[in-house]
């Protein structure tokens, strides 16, 4: 699957990402919108990863989908 896909249907990944990334609240998951950076960011800062390990994360959520 690519982020392209993601994005344009956000609202039905929604639900899976709050599942993957339980401390994101929904407010979260609504700035996001489907932007990987954005996502990348929320994890960087609820979750303490560094830019690499967040990166790694979606792209690890990204291939389980």
């Amino acid at each position: 699957m690519d982020w392209d896909r993601i994005e344009g249907n956000w609202k039905s990944f929604k639900g899976k990402a709050k599942q993957q990334w339980g401390r994101l609240t929904d407010d979260d998951l609504d700035v996001v919108e489907g932007r990987r950076e954005e996502l990348e960011g929320r994890l960087q800062r609820y979750y303490g990863f560094e830019k690499d390990r967040a990166r790694n994360e979606v792209d690890q959520w990204l291939k389980s989908l």
